[in-house]
């Protein structure tokens, strides 16, 4: 069955447009030809000229989606996929006598399923599904007696599953979920005893489920969830060993479940229960389902000690147990935990609301004991080495370093001991690097600090490391975190720690450091907590960290500074900043109970009268440039056409832009979403198009959005970001708050137009595609590597990339940025994280935003350029992703995914520059590299996403190959 299924699809799909002019109906049956012919009329929208060649220069067996018979050439098939077709289905199809398989899957058929249909006697593969067709389906399909497998999900069906369907004695695939049926699971279904598959989820069906159904002996997928049913599950389900898939979740189910589930459905994979009314205890024969890998009961009324043995579900991934009662007053409650350390693939474990009760578990907890072996260093493809709060001892291997991939490494929290290998400088992909509380000693070693790739966390603190800090410190430009503290360094401070300037996080305390805190660390203007405290240092608190805004936290305490202490910004609070133990210290708050400093010193002497000459100097420029204003403002002085800051930031007026945009008209609104709507616009005094956004600031999370997006703007620069012109904060003409933004036009749109708007006669080539993706990861590249504070978007999709005129990429709409390092729009678990389809997996379970996170949006971004198919499309369901989608076509099978509009592109490119078997390779493997760049972006796993550089490195590649 299944071979004649991809039998009939590949050779559909392996059609090629011969040029050869054949009579239409000299060599095949004339009802067919004319039935076509009919079919044709009634489309009214054909985007890709999928029936271009349905004319009389080809045979119609030659036309676009017909298969014919090879011996009296008959149509067979007809297979229209995915191609945008508009319009109603003629009912002369039903004169297509010979027709064995009928595919219109996911265009925009809409009206009725012509009756006419049921004198397709032959017919055994119906596939309407992802359409728009409403209307009842047609009782006489009942004359398709060869009926095996029936696809008519994801439509507008309206009225009852019709009697007549029970009399298809063949039928084992039956599909309607995600329609509008009604009336119930009827009965006479179960008369259907060779149905394999019936999926009926997300129907208003109403009743409950008919005993019949446990007729269905060959049964391995049931999908009746949503469908507003009540009732018990009858008994009869339970005795369909071949279920394999089993969905019954959001009804409103009761009853409890057979104490022998386990042995009655030995080979399910996928038990879906959640939201309903089910109650009694969970079975523990469940664990003899052991091909078990996901099982959702959440939300229910279940109660007692949950006792599976989870040891026997190997292959489980996810469970969710939330929000019932399995509470029993033991001590040991939660000891089916223990049963689970052969659950290798387990992703998820959701056991909220569950009011468990005793202790946890230790097998939660790991206690490794001995050494990490050397041969640690042969897993060369590890990433992500987790060893922390165990208690291994003896020395770190060498053989670490030969792990060149390794980006995360935690070895806390052990008995480590020895020194800290030098090797660990191979390790060029390292970004976190806990070593912390361990009995490491030693010198730090300089290769470790010259790993630039270090950019979340360095702490080597609570060991017993001795001598003087490197000067290499200074090159972990990126860093974001370094503690030391609790250690035997000694030395000064070097001067080159100033280099580190995305540090938020500094703690040297606890050590032997001595001179005074070196003025290059000025530079550090992005740090929020600072712990020097318990060292040796002296001299008096300098006065930059007074200028430092971010700085939340300062310790000083326990060391030999003397001085007056700061009283502006962090040294306001009390509650902030410690010097405790500075007996030389004086002044600052009077809460610290310092005495008062002494009579100003000579050098403050100095210090004063430095400052009153640079305030006096600089008085006096403001004056003589307020003169020159004045002066040149009499004389009508014009002001000069160079771009000066001023210029880019010029002020407007809420009159302003409603004269800009004609009193924001529908006519020029370009754009809307949930917090804002875009106008194109033009200021009467430049002639010069702009484009404004105006925020819905009666929308919760419409001013956090604003506020977000100023202070990016604020701070960023580069040519592929969205230039701002300036902002508008204000209130209009009823008094009401308007806030908006003016942004430089963007003449081409959006990706998003380019790729979806059936507004657009044209498509954009492969070297255009390729290089708005660079255009696109330079700007990530540039806020995740190159400013400070790091900047994440959190919204990349291509609604959001613009194109100028020359068709380069701007990214826009920071609506939703996070900068990292920073008390600025800190990450939550909660508000909004993105637009789904775009959104990475770990944001939904509550993970903090990173810039990982862009780069998954990034990958699905760039599969979305090269497929043309949008994350959420409604194929994409059942488990199938973009991401699989296209991860599945590698490396061979990359055309079957490519966007048909560019594969089209390429064809008639090839055919007009008569292209070498050469350059076809080379198209081949532009594609393949970049759809495979797309899938490592987009893995679900953080750490196994490439790095944005390496992104932009590849995509160069790409297009140096291309060009």
């Amino acid at each position: 069955m299944n071979s004649l299924i991809a039998f009939l699809f590949s050779y559909s799909i392996g059609i090629f447009l011969v040029t050869t002019t054949i009579s239409a109906s000299g060599g095949g049956n004339e009802t067919d030809y004319k039935a076509l012919l009919k079919f044709k009329s009634m489309i009214t929208h054909d985007p890709n000229e999928a029936l271009s060649s349905w004319n009389a220069s080809f045979h119609f067996c030659d036309w676009s989606g017909v298969i014919c018979g090879k011996k009296h050439r008959r149509v067979i098939g007809l297979v229209l996929i995915s191609q945008g077709l508009q319009g109603s289905l003629s009912p002369h199809v039903g004169n297509l006598s010979f027709l064995r398989m009928f595919s219109l899957t996911n265009n925009s058929f809409q009206g009725t399923i012509p009756h006419e249909l049921g004198r397709l006697f032959r017919l055994r593969f119906l596939y309407l599904r992802f359409n728009k067709f409403n209307g009842v389906i047609p009782t006489n399909l009942s004359g398709c007696s060869d009926m095996e497998r029936l696809r008519l999900h994801h439509n507008k069906l309206a009225g009852s599953i019709p009697k007549e369907i029970s009399f298809l004695s063949k039928l084992i695939l039956f599909r309607v979920y995600d329609n509008k049926l009604t009336g119930g699971i009827p009965a006479f279904l179960g008369n259907i005893t060779s149905m394999i598959s019936f999926s009926a989820s997300g129907n208003p069906l109403g009743g409950s489920i008919p005993d019949t159904l446990g007729n269905w002996k060959s049964l391995t997928v049931l999908q009746l969830g949503a469908c507003n049913l009540s009732g018990t599950i009858p008994h009869s389900i339970f005795n369909l060993s071949l279920l394999t898939y089993f969905s019954l979740g959001e009804n409103q189910l009761t009853g409890s479940l057979p104490s022998a589930i386990g042995a009655m459905l030995p080979n399910l994979q996928f038990l879906q229960l959640r939201d309903n009314r089910l109650t009694g205890p969970l079975p523990p024969s469940i664990s003899n389902s052991s091909k078990l890998q996901l099982l959702e009961v959440n939300n229910n009324n279940f109660r007692g000690k949950l006792t599976i043995d989870f040891a026997k579900l190997k292959d489980i991934y996810f469970l969710n147990f939330g929000n019932n009662v399995y509470r029993f007053k033991e001590a040991d409650d939660m000891k089916f935990i223990d049963t689970m350390k052969n659950c290798s693939k387990l992703k998820v474990l959701q056991l909220y609301n569950c009011k468990f009760q005793g202790v946890l578990p230790t097998s939660i907890d790991n206690q490794f004991t001995g050494k990490i072996p050397s041969t640690i260093g042969q897993l060369q493809k590890l990433q992500v080495a987790v060893l922390s709060k165990n208690q291994f001892s003896g020395p770190i291997p060498d053989a670490i370093g030969n792990i060149s991939l390794l980006s995360k490494l935690w070895l806390s929290f052990n008995r480590l001991e020895w020194h800290i290998p030098s090797s660990m400088g191979n390790c060029h992909h390292l970004l976190d690097l806990l070593l912390n509380n361990n009995q490491l000693s030693g010198t730090i070693p300089k290769q470790l600090l010259q790993l630039s790739s270090l950019t979340i966390r360095l702490d080597l603190s609570q060991n017993n490391l001795f001598g003087s800090l490197p000067t290499e410190v200074g090159d972990l430009k990126m860093l974001t975190s370094l503690d030391l503290s609790d250690n035997n360094l000694t030395g000064h401070i070097p001067s080159s720690l100033g280099g580190c300037t995305s540090l938020s996080f500094l703690s040297l305390k606890g050590n032997l450091f001595q001179g005074t805190i070196p003025s290059s660390l000025t530079s550090m203007r992005g740090v929020s907590t600072l712990d020097l405290s318990h060292n040796n240092l002296s001299g008096q608190i300098p006065r930059f960290l007074e200028r430092f805004i971010l700085l939340e936290y300062v310790n000083l305490s326990f060391n030999d500074f003397e001085g007056e202490v700061p009283v502006l910004l962090v040294f306001a609070n009390a509650s902030a900043f410690y010097v405790l133990g500075n007996s030389r210290l004086c002044g600052g708050l009077a809460e610290l109970g310092l005495p008062k400093c002494k009579e100003i010193t000579q050098k403050h002497k100095k210090r004063v009268l430095e400052l009153v000459i640079v305030i006096l100097i600089v008085s006096t420029l403001f004056t003589v440039l307020c003169l020159v204003y004045v002066w040149c403002k009499k004389r009508k002085c014009q002001p000069s056409r160079s771009p000066s800051r001023a210029e880019r930031f010029i002020k407007v007026s809420y009159g302003q832009l409603l004269k800009a945009t004609n009193g924001f008209s529908k006519a020029n609104l370009i754009g809307e979403g949930g917090f804002s709507s875009v106008y194109k616009g033009i200021f009467d005094h430049g002639h010069r198009f702009i484009a404004i956004k105006v925020l819905h600031l009666q929308n919760r999370g419409a001013h956090k959005s604003f506020i977000a997006e100023c202070e990016a703007w604020r701070s960023i620069r580069h040519r592929n970001l969205l230039k701002i012109i300036t902002s508008c904060s204000s209130v209009d003409f009823q008094g009401n708050d308007f806030k908006a933004l003016v942004y430089e036009f963007m003449s081409n749109g959006s990706l998003h137009d380019w790729l979806h708007s059936s507004a657009s006669t044209s498509t954009l080539n492969l070297l255009q595609r390729i290089t708005i993706l660079l255009d696109a990861a330079s700007a990530l590249d540039y806020l995740h590597n190159h400013c400070l504070p790091t900047i994440i978007h959190c919204d990349l999709k291509p609604s959001n990339i613009l194109l100028d005129d020359d068709m380069v990429a701007h990214v826009g709409d920071f609506g939703l940025a996070r900068f990292l390092g920073t008390n600025s729009n800190q990450n939550s678990t909660s508000g909004i994280r993105g637009t789904i389809g775009y959104t990475p997996p770990e944001y939904g379970v509550g993970s903090e935003m990173t810039s990982s996170g862009d780069v998954y949006s990034f990958g699905i971004l760039l599969l979305e350029v090269m497929t043309g198919k949008r994350p959420t499309d409604d194929i994409f369901n059942e488990g199938l992703s973009l991401h699989k989608f296209a991860q599945m076509a590698l490396p061979d099978y990359v055309n079957d995914v490519i966007d048909d509009d560019l594969l089209k592109f390429l064809q008639d490119d090839a055919i007009a520059t008569q292209s070498t078997l050469e350059y076809a390779k080379k198209i081949k493997e532009c594609l393949s590299s970049t759809v495979k760049l797309g899938v490592s972006c987009s893995m679900e796993s953080p750490p196994q996403r490439t790095n944005i550089k390496n992104v932009v490195h590849e995509l160069q590649r790409i297009l140096d190959m291309l060009q």
